[in-house]
C-alpha cells in the first residue's frame, strides 16, 4: 500500500511539473535590411522594421499571428525557453535579423542537416537589464548560396512567410551591465551552448576603453591554444566562459566583450562595467557646538573619495531633535553656502567641501544643522548633523572688575609678603 501511495505522489508531482506553463510565442521586431549602392558607388543599408513572431512548436503548426512573419522554432538539443524561464512576455525585448556568413559556406554538422542553410539571429533582452541572450536560428534550404556576399542577394521575405527553424547556438550573459566599487573582485557572466558535441569553437574576451581594444583571453578548442587568463578551462569545457576580473581600479571601467565563434557563426555580447565609489562624509565640528553670541565659526562638510564626479551637498537648518513635533516647521535650506573646487585624489576619486560662516544669535540656540550629501552610488543621501548651543557673551564691565580685584589682591600680597617674612625672621631670633 505504501509503495502504491509513493507512486501516486510521484505521478502527481510529475503531472504538476508538466503543467507548468511554458512560453509558446513571443512578439518580435524583424529588422530587415535593404542593401544597395548609392550614386557614388558606395554600399548603403536601409533598415526596415517588420512585425514578426517567435513561435515554439512542431513543424506544421499554424502561426499564432497569420499576419506576421513567423519563425517557428522546433525542438533541438537547445531549448531557447530555458534561458528565459520565469520571465513574462512583457519583460522581454525580441529582435530578429538576417545573419550574413560573409560568403562562407560550411555544412552544419548535425544529423539529417541539408547541405545549405539560411541563418537568422535572435536577441532577447530583459527590460530591466537582467540578461541578454543571442541565439542563431537555422532554416534548411536546398538553394545554394551565390558566389557574392550573401547580403547583396538576400531573397525577399513576404509579410506572412513562415520559417521552420532550430536553435543551433546560444550565447548568454546575466551581467549585461555591472556596477562595482574599487578594490573588489567581480565575475562577468558569459555562457555558450552549441547543438552538437565537440564543436570547433573559439572563445575570446576583449576590453574596450576610449576606442582601444585589448585581448584579455582567447581559447580555441581545436588546438587547445590559450592566450591570457581570467577564464577557468574546466568551466569552459562545460560552456561557462565567465571572466574573473582582478581587483577593480579606475582603469577597469569600460566595455568587456565576450565572443564565441563556430564557423560560420560568430556572436558577441557587450558587458559594461562602471565604477561607483560612495563618498565619505565628515564635519569639522562635533555633534554639539557651543558658541557665544557674536562669535564666528567656519563649519565645513567634507565629501571625500567619491566617483563618478557629480555630487550634491546641501546644508539644512532646523529645530533640534528634541524640539521636533507634529506640525513643526520643516528644515530650511541654507543659502549662504560656499563650495570648494573638486579635488582629484591620487586614486582618481574626487573630494568636495561645502562650508559656511556661522554667526549665531541667542534665538539660534537648540537648532539642528544638517549636511546632506547625494551621489549616484547612494540609494539615500548621507546626513551628518550637529546641534548648536548659544550662550550670552560675558559682560566687559564684569570682566574688568574681576581683573581689577585680582590685580589689587596681587599688589597687596606683594606689599605684605616682605613684612610677613621679616616678622617671621625676627621671631626666630628671640630666645626662649
Amino acid at each position: 500500500m505504501g509503495l502504491i501511495l509513493k507512486i501516486l505522489i510521484y505521478l502527481h508531482v510529475f503531472a504538476a511539473v508538466q503543467c507548468v506553463p511554458q512560453m509558446s510565442w513571443l512578439p518580435c521586431q524583424f529588422i530587415d535590411e535593404h542593401v544597395f549602392r548609392n550614386k557614388e558607388g558606395h554600399t548603403e543599408t536601409d533598415l526596415i522594421h517588420r512585425e514578426a513572431m517567435l513561435q515554439f512548436g512542431q513543424k506544421g503548426d499554424a502561426p499564432v499571428n497569420p499576419n506576421a512573419i513567423t519563425f517557428l522554432v522546433t525542438g533541438s538539443k537547445l531549448d531557447l525557453r530555458r534561458y528565459i524561464e520565469g520571465v513574462e512576455v512583457e519583460q522581454l525585448e525580441c529582435e530578429l535579423r538576417r545573419y550574413s556568413t560573409q560568403g562562407i559556406h560550411v555544412r552544419w554538422p548535425v544529423k539529417g542537416a541539408e547541405e545549405y542553410n539560411r541563418w537568422f539571429s535572435c536577441t532577447l533582452k530583459h527590460t530591466s537589464g537582467l540578461f541578454t541572450v543571442i541565439s542563431f536560428l537555422r532554416h534548411p534550404t536546398d538553394q545554394p548560396p551565390s558566389g557574392q556576399q550573401d547580403y547583396h542577394s538576400w531573397p525577399a521575405i513576404a509579410d506572412r512567410e513562415i520559417f521552420t527553424t532550430t536553435v543551433v547556438m546560444v550565447l548568454q550573459t546575466q551581467t549585461p551591465s555591472v556596477i562595482v566599487g574599487l578594490s573588489t573582485e567581480q565575475k562577468l557572466h558569459c555562457h555558450f551552448a552549441v547543438d552538437h558535441k565537440t564543436p570547433n569553437i573559439t572563445v575570446e574576451w576583449q576590453f574596450q576603453h576610449r576606442g582601444e581594444r585589448d585581448k584579455l583571453f582567447s581559447h580555441t578548442s581545436r588546438t587547445g591554444q590559450v592566450q591570457g587568463s581570467g577564464v577557468g578551462l574546466k568551466a569552459l569545457a562545460g560552456g561557462d566562459a565567465s571572466y574573473k576580473l582582478p581587483l577593480t581600479k579606475m582603469s577597469s571601467e569600460g566595455m568587456y566583450i565576450c565572443s564565441a565563434s563556430v564557423m560560420p557563426l560568430f556572436a558577441s555580447l557587450d558587458i559594461s562595467l562602471h565604477i561607483e565609489e560612495a563618498p565619505i562624509v565628515t564635519l569639522n565640528v562635533g555633534p554639539t557646538l557651543l558658541m557665544q553670541e557674536g562669535q564666528d565659526q567656519k563649519v565645513i562638510c567634507e565629501a571625500e573619495k567619491y566617483y563618478p564626479l557629480d555630487v550634491e551637498i546641501v546644508w539644512y537648518q532646523g529645530p533640534a531633535v528634541s524640539g521636533q513635533r507634529v506640525g513643526a516647521p520643516l528644515p530650511k535650506v541654507l543659502q549662504n553656502i560656499l563650495l570648494s573646487s573638486h579635488r582629484h585624489n591620487q586614486d582618481k576619486t574626487y573630494s568636495l567641501s561645502a562650508f559656511f560662516y556661522l554667526q549665531p544669535k541667542l534665538s539660534d540656540s537648540g537648532r539642528q544643522y544638517t549636511c546632506s550629501v547625494s551621489h549616484k552610488s547612494l540609494r539615500v543621501p548621507i546626513r551628518k548633523s550637529f546641534i548648536l548651543t548659544v550662550e550670552e557673551p560675558s559682560s566687559w564691565i564684569f570682566t574688568l572688575t574681576v581683573v581689577f580685584i585680582l590685580v589689587f589682591l596681587l599688589v597687596i600680597l606683594c606689599t605684605m609678603l616682605p613684612q610677613l617674612l621679616s616678622g617671621k625672621r625676627s621671631a626666630q631670633k628671640k630666645p626662649y
